[in-house]
């Protein structure tokens, strides 16, 4: 096998098996209640996903922090000194500073290993739709695709990775400035639900609004139609913020709409959870375009 590593960080939302079954490495993010600091672990050990969206819906606030150039090189460099290259897939640069981190890192470790390969991609992907990307990467790197041919393709496969996804309460779009006051308190009286996707540059766009949970839910659903490709051959991903039944709801339509290879379905981290609150489905696909 390729002697180099992958390295992605936690708002990925991959599964702990997956993670393990792949051989990634994934750097933490921090989220905090208040002062305290908590680490965003794939197993989740520091914190489940039910007690974080207890917490919010019972008020608490929130935030995070994005990996630190600091941070990144502990990450990495152990890797670069056992003699290991390493093939970085982060976070949106659209939506964190993280894959900035990394790439000042890069440039800094390629100083002290010049020897070793080094690559940072910005995925343009949040979530299980970077957790696919990177998913997809493992299997190519399993596969025996060198770092550069599994760069190569990383390049130009995220913009084929379609990111949809509806949330059930607009107050943490507000909060986050994604929608304003008003819109915020009309849609709620009205149970208008928005869809929304990460566009091309890697930020969150409002699309289009449903009216009550079942239609935009439905709407994510009629996206595979839309842009879908070789939906019958496709592994599909879903994360959600504590409700795992609105989820399998979305798995169930597609598997009986349009078929699929596989959906794995897993939650919605505290690093992107807490931006969207609870109540969030993300549905991710291959299409023709993002």
């Amino acid at each position: 096998m390729s002697n180099y590593v992958i390295v992605t960080d936690s708002s990925c939302d991959l599964p702990a098996h997956l993670v393990e079954a792949l051989e990634l490495k994934v750097v933490p993010l921090a989220f905090l209640f208040g002062e305290q600091s908590y680490l965003n672990y794939p197993d989740n050990r520091e914190m489940s996903p039910e007690e974080f969206y207890n917490r919010l819906a019972g008020g608490e606030m929130a935030t995070t922090n994005a990996v630190n150039p600091d941070q990144a090189m502990t990450a990495l460099e152990p890797e670069l000194a056992q003699g290991r290259d390493v093939l970085v897939l982060a976070f949106s640069s659209g939506l964190s500073a993280t894959y900035q981190s990394f790439q000042i890192a890069a440039q800094e470790l390629s100083g002290r290993y010049p020897e070793r390969s080094i690559q940072v991609v910005d995925t343009l992907c949040a979530s299980l739709g970077q957790g696919m990307l990177v998913y997809l990467a493992g299997k190519q790197r399993q596969a025996g695709k060198s770092l550069e041919e599994v760069r190569d393709w990383a390049l130009e496969y995220r913009f084929r990775q379609c990111h949809w996804f509806t949330v059930n309460d607009l107050f943490f779009l507000k909060r986050g400035g994604r929608v304003s006051a008003a819109t915020a308190l009309v849609g709620t009286m009205l149970q208008i639900k928005p869809v929304l996707r990460v566009d091309e540059e890697g930020h969150l766009i409002t699309m289009s609004k449903s009216r009550g949970r079942r239609a935009s839910l439905d709407a994510l659903v009629e996206k595979v139609g839309e842009l879908g490709t070789e939906v019958f051959n496709q592994t599909m991903f879903i994360s959600h913020s504590n409700c795992l039944e609105d989820a399998r709801y979305v798995a169930q339509s597609i598997y009986n709409k349009y078929g699929a290879q596989e959906i794995i379905i897993n939650s919605i981290g505290p690093v992107i959870g807490a931006h969207t609150g609870p109540g969030c489905v993300a549905l991710f696909f291959t299409g023709s375009h993002r």
